[in-house]
């Protein structure tokens, strides 16, 4: 394969599939597209999570699991997600743009006990569908050489998380979670005066998980303010990926078939540490049921990983966000948007791959609302969460791409008090 294939993805004049959860061409490198940890209010806040402790009843933080201390009600939260991606390149100065749905995220949570809280997730951790193609023609025979490269599945992961209050100030927390799904990958090499194909196909089956540990500590002054501290540790995965790459010559035939496929080179292997350590530091401040503010670093060590028979590496990256909320008065019932709570947010993110010489950042600013449901009260904070992202990823430089999002995210958040022992027959 050409040690040129990295920049020639990326620089190619681009196709995009129909409708699916991955958009990003930089989704072929590596795990594809991360979707996960994007739940609608605290994507709304920029990311801010380690130090987020919500001060009502009917919110879990699955980022930090010892960031729970108020939930006092079952919950049930269902969301979903829009995105609107426009990319552009100066290569042929072509431009594309795609949209798609998913539900982005399922989640049930509840108090064990007065200082045991638990929650119960799904979500889609990462996914790729793609198509990209390029075409070349050499001057000297006329010959036409096509690539086309092409990208599908889903990771997902189902989490699950405790905390453990240990004193009114003091928390610990663990979550787990467990990755499963298959990813693929294919470069297909066609010449005009050839009749057969070149593959290189890569095939990744994924069963693994890893362990997340959590702590806050919160101090409340007697003017209702409070400074909340946390921070959270996620150990590498554990659990295995298998990994098959083949390259082979075929035809093509019916529906994609492959015909007479002869196998050049074919290896399998077996790799338990997809997924790096990362650490997050977070730090807040704000007046009890009246509003907060916090900003955090996340840091992710980086990771080789194979790609269509190479080895390419993710490098150290790192994410620094802000934000919080204002709620004017939850108590005012005669004004409901003074019921609402408005949240708002940025971040930057220095990103893991690093394609031509430049690295592939994102950076974006956030906002959202919480809308109460008309008849919810203090005790049962039923909601619509709605939220927006706007942002870019990657640059134009280089002849590589550029893409500008804008996202937006809804939720809907059941809260009730379960199992209540009943006071009269």
């Amino acid at each position: 394969m050409k040690k040129t294939f990295v920049v020639s993805l990326l620089t190619a004049g681009i196709y995009l599939n129909a409708q699916s959860v991955g958009n990003s061409p930089y989704a072929a490198y590596g795990i594809g597209d991360v979707k996960y940890d994007n739940t609608v209010e605290i994507n709304s806040m920029g990311g801010v999570s380690t130090a987020y402790i919500w001060d009502f009843n009917n919110s879990f933080n699955f980022r930090n699991p010892a960031a729970n201390t108020n939930l006092e009600l079952a919950t049930i939260k269902v969301e979903g997600t829009n995105e609107n991606n426009f990319y552009k390149t100066d290569y042929n100065n072509t431009s594309v743009t795609k949209h798609s749905n998913y539900l982005s995220n399922i989640a049930i949570a509840m108090p064990l006990s007065k200082k045991v809280k638990f929650g119960l997730g799904f979500q889609p951790y990462s996914s790729k569908q793609y198509e990209i193609l390029r075409t070349s023609t050499n001057a000297d025979t006329g010959t036409i050489e096509g690539h086309k490269y092409t990208g599908k599945g889903t990771l997902n992961t189902i989490q699950a998380a405790l905390g453990y209050q240990i004193t009114p100030s003091f928390a610990l927390g663990i979550r787990t979670n467990f990755y499963f799904g298959k990813l693929y990958d294919l470069e297909e090499v066609t010449f005009s005066d050839a009749e057969l194909l070149s593959g290189y196909e890569n095939s990744n089956k994924i069963k693994s998980f890893n362990f997340t540990l959590g702590t806050t500590y919160q101090k409340k002054f007697i003017n209702d303010h409070k400074l909340t501290v946390g921070a959270t540790y996620t150990f590498g995965t554990t659990g295995q990926m298998e990994s098959t790459y083949t390259n082979s010559t075929y035809y093509k035939g019916v529906g994609d078939v492959k015909g007479y496929e002869t196998i050049i080179d074919q290896l399998e292997t077996k790799d338990k540490k997809f997924l790096p350590q990362e650490f997050s530091i977070g730090l807040g401040y704000g007046h009890e049921t009246k509003w907060f503010v916090g900003t955090q670093l996340d840091y992710k060590n980086g990771e080789n990983f194979n790609f269509l028979g190479q080895t390419l590496a993710y490098q150290n990256s790192y994410k620094i966000s802000a934000g919080g909320w204002i709620l004017p008065n939850y108590n005012n019932f005669r004004n409901y948007f003074s019921r609402v709570t408005y949240r708002y947010g940025a971040y930057y993110q220095k990103g893991a791959l690093n394609l031509a010489g430049q690295n592939i950042n994102r950076f974006a600013v956030t906002g959202g609302v919480t809308l109460p449901f008309q008849k919810s009260s203090v005790t049962r904070m039923n909601s619509v969460d709605l939220g927006l992202e706007i942002g870019k990823t990657g640059t134009l430089t280089n002849n590589l791409i550029q893409q500008n999002f804008i996202n937006l995210r809804i939720g809907i958040n059941f809260a009730d008090k379960w199992f209540a022992k009943r006071l009269y027959n």
